[in-house]
């Protein structure tokens, strides 16, 4: 345990509250959930899972809404908030400034290099870059608690017979800004239960993460910081609000110590921002386009709209209306309300050994840089530390101080009509059989324990899985769908796509999770043919996981 976790341990009971069973056992792991952990963990379920589990039933209800065929809106009940002059709490020195953020995984090495990167802000992932396997949670714990603590390091394996590389960190004035991404409302963790339940994913990697390293963080004023996931409303922004109050009240940290950024990602919360915003208003600094799951929310919400069908994925582009429409929407609500408006990732990786096709990409890169910047977005994320330069070259230029709220984007028009309007476009043969590569090659992963894959230089994660399943199921299904070339796309075409697509990998043994992928085949196969779209397809794969 950590220094400032015993000192934290002596305000909270020495033995954790009857109810709580952990299901597995792995060497460290009392170290990581001392008693004291043990009982904010049941203390904080007890006080939000009836909330969360009507949230999620909220969720279904509006769901079959639009199945039925509605459609998202602007929420009358609470036109004053939307109409009110207010604003959100004074922003942290360290958060001023964010012009180039990455994002990744939990791991040491990754953890490692990309604090030492030069962007503003590392955002370490446990929910859409990290399969949750018990191992990978605790192991992403473990990596954060060294982190912050200033002694994490990493040492590659051997290989050609020479000694591995060994990683440590800059000091902390030195460091990207670590920002930690909890798990989403939607994801239990299995292996605890509270009074016989699990608790929430997202509950369990805030309050570990709070418990060890958030007096440490507040003594050098670097947080603790969270990204909040996949919120659909304005109520599931004050659940969250609810949560850190009461981790903030167990662990004797001032109220709204702890400081929120929310990634806008789902197609019904672009119309509750300024609620969402409201609802955390004492410690949220920013909302984030989270473009990706964003395109896998508008696919889900429209899934039975055969007049909502997108194109491939590789046209459904921020250029596109309703895309635009959401992001200077998202500047225009922030900036009014003194918040961040934080631009959305770009997945690109290096190609090294191919100078042209690099070159291509770096330069797709710097078009969506310089649209968010000159838009008025206030930073942007990166994939890959080789992508940082690229990024920060454009916003530097752009961008001479620390954000750009004085953008207020007055000229902004946005209605309902602009943010659910369907953009033109094809679906060619490669498309649709990048679609079920990508999902596969990832779910196949996934289900091996690695959660962020590289495929066909691009670094994909959950989110953009997403969006290969969602599109196949909804071509599937939403009727009368061709490809460009006239074929029909129905499941004799899925079939033969997935017969062919071992042979198409060839060698899978040098894959992240190569002989997991008949596993993977299966389970598309089972999502697709399925009358419903699932809601993520990291819920059936959970359940065949540790």
């Amino acid at each position: 345990m950590s220094a400032v976790a015993h000192a934290v341990a002596a305000t909270i009971p020495p033995r954790p509250t009857p109810g709580i069973t952990v299901t597995t056992q792995l060497a460290g792991q009392s170290e990581l959930l001392p008693a004291g952990a043990l009982g904010l963990l049941v203390s904080l379920h007890r006080a939000v899972e009836p909330e969360r589990q009507a949230r999620l039933a909220a969720r279904g209800q509006r769901q079959a809404f639009f199945d039925q065929g509605g459609s998202p809106d602007f929420r009358d009940d609470t036109r004053a908030i939307r109409e009110g002059d207010w604003t959100v709490a004074p922003i942290p020195a360290a958060l001023q400034d964010r012009r180039v953020e990455i994002t990744g995984p939990t791991d040491p090495k990754m953890v490692i290099n990309a604090l030492n990167s030069g962007a503003k802000v590392f955002m370490a992932d446990f929910e859409d870059s990290t399969s949750p396997t018990w191992r990978n949670v605790l192991a992403g714990q473990r990596t954060m608690i060294g982190a912050v603590r200033g002694d994490l390091a990493f040492t590659a394996p051997a290989a050609n017979g020479k000694p591995g590389k060994h990683y440590t960190l800059r000091p902390h004035d030195e460091q990207a800004v670590l920002i930690v991404r909890p798990r989403g409302w939607h994801l239990d963790e299995k292996h605890v239960l509270i009074d016989g339940q699990p608790i929430a994913g997202g509950l369990f990697d805030a309050a570990v993460f709070a418990f060890h390293n958030a007096h440490a963080l507040m003594e050098i004023d670097r947080g603790p910081y969270f990204y909040l996931p996949k919120l659909q409303s304005m109520e599931e922004a004050a659940l969250w609000e609810c949560a850190l109050s009461h981790i903030e009240g167990m662990l004797g940290l001032p109220q709204g110590q702890i400081k929120v950024t929310v990634l806008i990602e789902t197609l019904p919360a672009v119309f509750e921002m300024d609620e969402i915003l409201h609802a955390l208003r004492d410690r949220i600094v920013g909302l984030n386009c989270g473009r990706w799951d964003y395109i896998f929310s508008y696919l889900k919400t429209f899934r039975h709209h055969a007049d909502k069908v997108l194109p491939e994925r590789g046209q459904v582009t921020m250029t596109q209306p309703f895309l635009k429409a959401y992001s200077e929407l998202l500047i225009k609500t922030c900036h009014r309300r003194g918040a961040h408006a934080m631009g959305g990732m770009a997945a690109q990786i290096p190609i090294n050994h191919d100078a042209a096709a690099n070159e291509q990409a770096m330069a797709r890169v710097r078009a969506d840089k310089l649209r968010e910047v000159t838009a008025g977005h206030d930073g942007t994320w990166v994939a890959h530390p080789a992508l940082i330069p690229v990024a920060r070259a454009i916003f530097d230029e752009h961008m001479p101080t620390p954000n750009q709220h004085s953008v207020l984007r007055r000229d902004v028009q946005v209605g309902r009509e602009d943010l659910v309007a369907p953009c033109s476009g094809s679906i060619s043969r490669a498309g649709f059989e990048n679609n079920v590569e990508v999902c596969v090659r990832y779910m196949a992963a996934w289900l091996d324990g690695n959660g962020c894959v590289p495929i066909h230089n691009l670094m994909e994660d959950a989110a953009t899985a997403e969006i290969s399943r969602s599109q196949i199921w909804q071509w599937l299904h939403a009727g009368n769908q061709h490809l460009d070339d006239g074929t029909a796309i129905d499941l004799a075409l899925l079939e033969s796509t997935l017969r062919a697509l071992p042979a198409r990998l060839g060698d899978t043994t040098a894959l992240p999770g190569g002989s997991r992928i008949p596993q993977a085949i299966g389970l598309l196969d089972q999502l697709s043919r399925a009358d419903e779209l699932a809601e993520f397809l990291t819920l059936p794969a959970y359940r065949q996981i540790d």
